[in-house]
């Protein structure tokens, strides 16, 4: 997998609780395959932030990276946009 080919996703931190890990809720919406109706899906993940400068509330990019730890295969790419402090 090369650099430019990594995965990218936009999601706000829900947790920054752990040291120099954050989780990342990503919401993605899917239209119901019956009924149409557009539905709004989310999913959590654990990202690698190494220097602990993402706070909750964050808008933030994330890249697909190595295993890092048991759960953790996403890194902070960059902050998007900061949570109203």
């Amino acid at each position: 997998m090369s650099r430019e080919n990594r995965r990218r996703m936009v999601g706000i931190v829900v947790s920054d609780k752990t040291a120099k890990t954050i989780v990342v809720k990503v919401d993605r919406t899917v239209r119901h395959p019956v009924y149409r109706k557009v539905l709004r899906r989310s999913q959590r993940y654990m990202a690698h932030d190494e220097q602990d400068e993402a706070r909750e509330g964050d808008l933030v990019q994330i890249v697909e990276s190595r295993p890092l730890s048991a759960r953790k295969r996403w890194r902070l790419e960059q902050i998007v946009r900061k949570a109203n402090a």
